[in-house]
């Protein structure tokens, strides 16, 4: 099984947070995940090791206090996380995205006043652009921000927010007309502010309301909500960046390494998935002998490897591109789009393989089957990754005739 997914051309301090992450997931995560999920349980007692462990810093800077590392270390130790129970991996995610945002486009008051506290985890992140009639049409914005003396006033709903309730610092991106006139493209009048509040449900400022978590079919643990804004009223200086109108390329900026992220989701997933078939295969006997000597399960054995290690290869491409300072929409869209479809795919051999079992709460597999579905529509759909990545390759290519 060490034989997949390996990453060439890692440092040793690289290959060492590695060795720790794994450790952790395997002594911590594994045993106690298909448990907590299926009583939809907040996994404190992980979280609070992975603050121990610095990961809620990891790309932060040292000047903050976090451990400045590489998006592909992020990249790699969210493989790891989600290889034990895919939930966690959300948890930091967001978290991440949100830091990264402020590390890029925050003004130096805010990178000073969230940066330390975050890289420490004692605040936690979440972000917002969905809303419930939005879908992929982030264009179609409706939550509004109006200015009001030196002050925002912020209405409307948002939906799909991982960690609504136990974060307290939420990244939101609304429309904002002000400095706007109209006709302006509805991406060039959207802006993005930073919501301190209290962790929990219910009104958490006044102004601000988180109903409750949402029921889901997997993806449990994790508070997943919606978010209300009536009258909520935000300082100027909540604004990120400073400047109104930049919110869309600064959302679209962290979702960029949220894709690659959510790639290295699938792939830990995917991994999961076989090395649970694998051992399962060799278990398992039917007709006088283990079913991994069946040829029709080699067969399905040698697929899902091989997806498995693809989907990590392009992964490590998305990741590193990005680190070097270049464009990686392509590369993270391909990823993500490759990486989710495989995990599908790899899970459901994997089910497969564990025949009737696959079907019961006591094997793992049952509740990976249902966690993998997410990652078709998390930071885009399939069709969106599709329409990226054309009009990338047409950029790329196009014909001078």
């Amino acid at each position: 099984m060490a034989r997949l997914a390996q990453t060439a051309g890692l440092t040793d301090v690289q290959q060492e947070i590695l060795s720790t992450v794994r450790d952790f997931v395997d002594k911590e995560i594994i045993p106690v995940a298909t448990e907590l999920e299926h009583r939809d349980e907040y996994p404190q007692q992980i979280v609070d090791g992975l603050k121990e462990l610095g990961l809620f810093g990891l790309m932060i800077p040292e000047e903050y206090g976090g451990l400045g590392e590489s998006l592909l270390t992020y990249a790699l130790c969210v493989e790891e996380i989600a290889r034990g129970w895919m939930s966690v991996s959300g948890i930091i995610n967001t978290h991440f995205i949100v830091a990264y945002m402020l590390k890029q486009h925050g003004t130096q008051e805010q990178k000073d006043h969230f940066l330390p506290r975050m890289a420490a985890g004692d605040i936690r992140g979440a972000f917002s652009m969905s809303e419930p009639g939005l879908g992929s049409d982030v264009s179609a914005i409706t939550s509004k921000a109006v200015k009001d003396g030196d002050e925002y006033v912020l209405n409307g709903q948002k939906m799909w927010l991982t960690n609504g309730g136990t974060s307290s610092l939420v990244a939101v991106l609304v429309r904002s007309d002000e400095g706007h006139p109209e006709g302006t493209a509805p991406h060039k009048s959207m802006t993005t502010f930073l919501i301190e509040k209290e962790p929990g449900f219910g009104e958490v400022r006044p102004g601000l309301t988180i109903p409750g978590k949402i029921d889901k079919m997997g993806y449990k643990g994790v508070d997943t909500t919606e978010l209300i804004m009536d009258g909520l009223r935000l300082p100027a200086d909540r604004v990120l960046g400073g400047v109104t109108g930049r919110g869309f390329y600064q959302m679209m900026d962290g979702v960029e390494v949220g894709r690659v992220n959510v790639a290295a989701r699938g792939c830990g997933v995917a991994q999961r998935a076989f090395e649970l078939g694998v051992r399962y295969a060799q278990q398992r006997h039917t007709f006088g002998k283990p079913i991994a000597q069946h040829q029709a399960i080699q067969f399905k054995l040698a697929e899902m490897a091989t997806k498995v290690e693809a989907a990590h290869a392009m992964m490590v491409n998305a990741a590193r591109k990005k680190d070097s300072g270049e464009r990686n929409d392509l590369e993270a869209g391909m990823a993500k789009y490759l990486a989710s479809e495989y995990c599908k795919e790899v899970v459901e051999d994997a089910f497969r393989i564990h025949g009737g079992y696959g079907f019961s709460k006591e094997y793992e597999i049952e509740r990976l089957y249902r966690e993998a579905p997410m990652l078709l529509i998390g930071e885009g759909t399939a069709e969106i990754q599709k329409m990226i990545i054309g009009r990338r390759l047409l950029e790329e290519y196009r014909f001078q005739g």
